[in-house]
């Protein structure tokens, strides 16, 4: 969430300390609020949605352990940071229990505390896309987003419904852009944890390091530049689904420590001494040859096996050439609506080059041809001059003694290039108009 769509409200009946955390987070471009009790605080979030609740624990009258109460009930979404002194640190943990994100001490440090707002906002964007995903939950357990009529396809779907009711860990395999997180996401939706978050980690895009703190989280001061707690994304999936990317690019030390959670389902934060107990389903996904990689000594053979429960290998987008309509046809439509462009079909021509283009990136370079087609083209028809070029070149697809297609694509690009206007496409083809209306005509073209 950006902090210029945030807002906070502060409740301290201090001044001084109203004053100056209304002044930081504004800095910072937040929208900002305060109240000196409880009783302020009440008519101010019956008056307006707030994102977070800086909420001090000593106030006279109504303190903050009864007011978060009431907060919780005003709205559960209301994440609520306590504010307290070091004498009454129990209090702060009583909070913590009735569902406090966290708490922080007075003398107030400013870069702890953006710190923890950050995460507090970042805990409510996702249970606001948990919310989402609830609403979309019966949509999703039809596997209507996974698209594809193909035998492979079939078979695909069949195995996710039969793994998806378990809490088996799965492999998916296959090239880059086939659609392995979305058949992560499919598993997961299908699944009793459906209801609880998926968290996904990208192994291939950080470092060793990063990868274990984004993993398991790391407390204060654990190494330099930690500067506050962090949760990892093992903790974010407790009671949910962890999404593994590029599992094959994990460092081998790493390997050892996750292989230690997979099995005892506990993890220590970095810099801490005391374990926790998560409860999570893994998927992971590759698109090495991870039996190579164990081959090698590159990939723990433990961690393989530990991994490699049930395995699902999606083929790429060249060998079920007969779900690119399908596809093409679910991009156009999902783009449409978004672009609030009136496309409704792709033209035969720009259809029949789609189908024997050999998609190096799979269903990822399909669904990015048709989102640049709508993009240049003209609704309501996407035609093949609307086309990225390296699919209009057909001189990988076409049969060499298919002269004929090669002419016939080529002049209709031209035509759509000019708007079909004869006498330019002419030029640009170094032919009369008569030779044009004759090629027209022999091919059958149509604007």
């Amino acid at each position: 969430m950006k902090p210029e769509s945030a807002t906070i409200l502060i409740v301290d009946d201090e001044f001084s300390v109203r004053d100056s955390l209304c002044g930081w987070f504004r800095k910072d471009g937040y929208h900002t609020d305060t109240a000196e009790n409880a009783t302020e605080a009440l008519r101010k979030l019956q008056e307006a949605a707030w994102d977070v609740v800086l909420l001090d624990i000593k106030m006279p009258g109504m303190d903050g352990l009864e007011l978060q109460e009431r907060i919780h009930q005003i709205d559960p979404e209301i994440v609520t940071i306590m504010i307290t002194a070091y004498a009454s640190v129990e209090s702060a943990v009583q909070a913590l229990k009735q569902g406090a994100f966290d708490y922080i001490t007075k003398p107030i440090d400013p870069d702890e505390l953006s710190h923890l707002v950050r995460r507090a906002l970042d805990q409510r964007r996702l249970k606001s896309e948990n919310v989402q995903l609830r609403q979309k939950i019966e949509q999703l357990s039809q596997l209507g987003e996974v698209v594809g009529d193909s035998p492979q396809m079939q078979k695909v779907l069949e195995l996710v419904r039969s793994v998806a009711e378990t809490d088996a860990t799965v492999l998916v395999r296959g090239e880059s852009g086939t659609g392995k997180e979305l058949i992560a996401q499919a598993i997961h939706a299908n699944s009793r944890r459906r209801f609880f978050p998926i968290v996904p980690v990208n192994c291939g895009a950080l470092s060793e390091t990063l990868l274990e703190s984004e993993l398991f989280g790391h407390e204060k001061g654990a190494f330099t530049g930690a500067a506050y707690r962090r949760k990892g994304r093992i903790e974010m999936a407790n009671g949910g689904t962890l999404f593994l990317d590029e599992v094959g690019t994990i460092a081998l030390k790493t390997q050892v420590e996750l292989l230690r959670v997979l099995e005892t389902k506990e993890f220590t934060r970095l810099g801490g001494t005391r374990s926790t107990r998560v409860d999570f389903r893994v998927v992971c996904a590759t698109n090495q040859n991870l039996e190579k990689l164990v081959e090698d000594g590159q990939f723990r053979e433990d961690l393989y096996y530990r991994l490699n429960v049930f395995s699902i290998y999606l083929p790429p987008l060249r060998e079920r050439r007969e779900d690119i309509p399908l596809l093409a046809r679910h991009f156009l439509q999902k783009y449409s609506l978004q672009m609030n462009k009136g496309f409704t079909e792709i033209s035969p021509e720009a259809m029949d080059l789609l189908v024997r283009h050999e998609w190096p990136g799979n269903v990822r370079e399909l669904a990015n041809a048709v989102e640049r087609a709508l993009v240049v083209g003209k609704p309501p028809v996407v035609r093949p001059g609307d086309l990225p070029m390296r699919i209009g070149s057909l001189s990988e697809n076409v049969p060499a003694d298919s002269l004929a297609a090669m002419e016939k694509t080529h002049i209709a690009r031209i035509l759509e290039r000019s708007n079909w206007n004869i006498t330019r496409a002419a030029e640009v083809l170094k032919i009369d108009r008569v030779t044009l209306y004759n090629k027209i005509k022999k091919y059958d073209l149509r604007k």
